[in-house]
């Protein structure tokens, strides 16, 4: 299976969840793989004890300006929809921060005056833990577009660990690197808080989900803090509620210190049971 940890804001816990669920997994004998996809602010490795086995650098395709044959038609920049290219009097701009690799205007070029190279913009790193690989994206200082990568670390995952759990830990919000942490997963769990403004982004997040039409079911985290106008809200809306996440300061304790929770407090590993449990069901 592949299942996507995501929410409509950060702070929610999702980092939490998704490091101490691939640990409890793998304890329990099964092959898993942990990846962070938060490739702009990778972090779940803060909680992990890691070794390095594998880099490799993650390029995009841009277009490159040739001028010896180019007409200065224009055609180019009329056929990109993403305002990456400029067609001047004398010269073709090219913004590569705004390109989206698609090609159009190298293959609609009449004159092949924009040939596609590669551009760097990050790299893909593999490390082992004592039960179970994981592998994360980080996006180079300065880069625009975390969807590429993205789209590359997730296939790097597929390829390599055809035969494990997947667990993908996704960016906050609703936007474009979320939808592509999420569009190809079988299920999506979302993380929230029972706040107001935890309900606003689950609403968010859930409209995301329904536009993608995926299975998603919903964590409260921290709870008993807050209102019940989350559980109201999925009692409402039919969403499964797999599991509620005691407010607890010792777990807070915890993830300060970068350590693994549910080796140390016995209700956030009832709540891995319950998630673990509602995974087993869905895989059935």
């Amino acid at each position: 299976m592949k299942i996507t940890i995501a929410s409509g804001k950060g702070g929610t816990g999702k980092t939490t969840i998704s490091t101490n669920l691939a640990s409890y997994i793998a304890d329990m004998g099964s092959n898993v793989v942990l990846t962070d996809l938060d490739v702009e602010e990778p972090n779940s490795a803060l909680f992990l004890k890691t070794e390095l086995v594998h880099t490799q650098i993650s390029n995009k395709m841009v277009p490159t300006w040739e001028s010896e044959a180019c007409t200065l038609c224009g055609e180019c920049a009329k056929n990109c929809n993403f305002n990456a290219i400029v067609a001047m009097p004398s010269e073709i701009l090219v913004f590569a921060e705004l390109c989206h690799s698609c090609y159009a205007c190298s293959e609609l070029c009449p004159t092949d005056s924009l040939p596609m190279i590669p551009t760097r913009i990050g790299e893909i790193k593999e490390f082992k833990t004592k039960t179970f690989p994981f592998i994360e994206g980080r996006l180079d200082l300065g880069q625009e577009m975390a969807v590429p990568l993205i789209t590359q670390t997730i296939k790097y995952t597929c390829d390599k660990y055809k035969k494990h759990i997947k667990i993908f830990d996704a960016p906050p919000g609703t936007s474009c690197p979320v939808i592509e942490a999420s569009k190809n997963s079988d299920f999506v769990i979302l993380i929230t808080e029972a706040t107001p403004f935890g309900l606003n982004d689950l609403i968010l997040a859930v409209e995301t989900m329904k536009v993608l039409k995926k299975k998603f079911g919903v964590i409260i985290n921290r709870y008993g803090i807050g209102d019940n106008s989350v559980e109201e809200y999925c009692k409402k809306e039919n969403i499964p509620i797999i599991t509620k996440v005691k407010n607890d300061k010792e777990v807070a304790k915890l993830y300060s210190k970068g350590e693994l929770i549910y080796k140390k407090i016995e209700h956030f590993k009832d709540s891995l049971d319950d998630i673990v449990t509602f995974i087993g069901e869905l895989n059935a």
